[in-house]
């Protein structure tokens, strides 16, 4: 018989919808929410898909926690200001792809009837599983480029557009100067080559013009939810709070933009 204890839990830093995220060996333990079914089926059929970078579901422990596999590499965690990857074009150009690959694969998923999400809209035909939160404090990097992502609780039922414009936000990034986030808005010309750079990777070859909406549309909504949750009580939104108002002056910024801002050069 072996003496070794139980493996030790250690806290996650980083993520934001879920406090009470342990690492345990080479498992992650989560809280379980009302949505996690829901994410659970999307996480299984990204794994049957042969989808990258997407932490696998492994059941519940005898806690009731959900228990996926852990993503092995750099993540931002508590890092003030955030590390220089962030804003490397490599990362960015491969968070493009991913998302692709994210869309594609789940362009063929039908969720089971009454599934429950965490804010998404209900699923109807022509949809796709956004991650919603592809953003830099749930990316796990490694080798200076992106491995995946993790918190996965935000997904649900999506246009290709919406998920994408979440990244635009925090990678481009499409913030409005003076933001509180730990990271440089770029200058103009600068977010154009940057936007254009994560739409080109992507592959998105629709009217640039309905990207820039939804990059507006997204920002307000997330302005909403962040609102919304914290006048509830929860803490890890009440916490985030001001970020809400940051993300309304991305939207007006975002909406205030020439035509050809969203635009690539010579388009």
């Amino acid at each position: 018989m072996s003496d070794e204890g139980p493996a030790a839990e250690l806290p996650l830093a980083g993520g934001r919808t879920t406090s009470g995220v342990v690492r345990v060996g080479d498992t992650v333990r989560r809280p379980v929410r009302a949505w996690t079914a829901s994410v659970h089926a999307v996480l299984r059929h990204l794994e049957q898909a042969g989808l990258d970078g997407v932490p696998r579901v492994l059941g519940l422990d005898d806690d009731g926690r959900e228990v996926l596999t852990y993503l092995e590499g750099d993540t931002v965690g508590d890092a003030l200001p955030w590390p220089g990857w962030v804003t490397s074009d490599a990362v960015l150009a491969d968070v493009g792809r991913w998302l692709r690959r994210l869309h594609d694969a789940t362009a063929d998923f039908v969720p089971a009837p009454g599934s429950v999400w965490f804010a998404a809209r209900g699923w109807e035909p022509g949809l796709v599983v956004g991650h919603h939160d592809a953003a830099p404090y749930n990316a796990v990097c490694r080798n200076g480029h992106l491995v995946g992502f993790v918190d996965w609780d935000g997904a649900g039922p999506s246009s290709r557009e919406f998920d994408l414009a979440y990244a635009a936000l925090t990678w481009v990034p499409l913030l409005a100067p003076g933001s509180a986030w730990p990271v440089a808005v770029p200058a103009p010309a600068e977010a154009h080559r940057r936007l254009h750079l994560l739409l080109d990777a992507y592959g998105y070859d629709g009217d640039r013009s309905a990207a820039g909406r939804a990059v507006g549309a997204r920002a307000r909504r997330g302005a909403e939810v962040t609102r919304q949750l914290a006048d509830g009580g929860d803490p890890v939104f009440a916490a985030l709070r001001g970020q809400a108002d940051d993300l309304d002056r991305a939207a007006q910024r975002a909406e205030e933009q020439p035509p050809s801002f969203w635009q690539p050069s010579g388009g």
